[in-house]
């Protein structure tokens, strides 16, 4: 890669900069709440919200962490009232979780915060600006994500490896 692989580890050292500073807003934002929720648990309330009722094991593949540690955080939000949990259809040993009413008000009001966060950082910029940043983000994600390794799934219950 030559010259282009030292950019590309310039562009990847800003990109874990960014992601550290919203890391550092989110523990800044979760101790001013002064809850017992830890903030990747709410970060999990906002996936629900964005793509709706699911599986926890959906939830945790799209998160790409381990389905326990998605339980955990689920354990937290309901116990918070935060989301709401029924059997599957399908399969009642498996559960549905949603969001809740009141999950949908705390999520405003912590979006609220972090959009005058956002709005602090970026408000000078254009939204043409933003718009192509975010879609070549977009496309470095979707490159990254094609260029990881296949992970290997255990199989199933009752299922043979092969």
């Amino acid at each position: 890669m030559g010259a282009g692989g030292d950019k590309a580890v310039a562009l990847m050292r800003e990109l874990r900069l960014s992601a550290q500073l919203q890391h550092a807003w989110v523990h800044q934002a979760w101790q001013r709440e002064d809850t017992s929720l830890h903030p990747a648990a709410l970060m999990l309330l906002s996936e629900l919200d964005r793509h709706g009722e699911c599986r926890p094991s959906d939830l945790a593949k799209r998160k790409m962490v381990d389905v326990s540690v998605v339980s955990r955080q689920i354990a937290q939000l309901a116990g918070a009232g935060l989301i709401e949990r029924r059997p599957a259809p399908e399969d009642g040993r498996a559960s549905l979780v949603r969001i809740s009413a009141e999950g949908v008000r705390r999520l405003a009001r912590w979006r609220t915060q972090y959009l005058e966060y956002v709005d602090r950082a970026l408000g000078e910029w254009t939204d043409a600006e933003l718009d192509t940043l975010t879609t070549r983000l977009a496309l470095m994600n979707q490159g990254l994500r094609d260029a990881l390794a296949p992970v290997a799934c255990p199989p199933q219950a009752g299922e043979k490896r092969k």
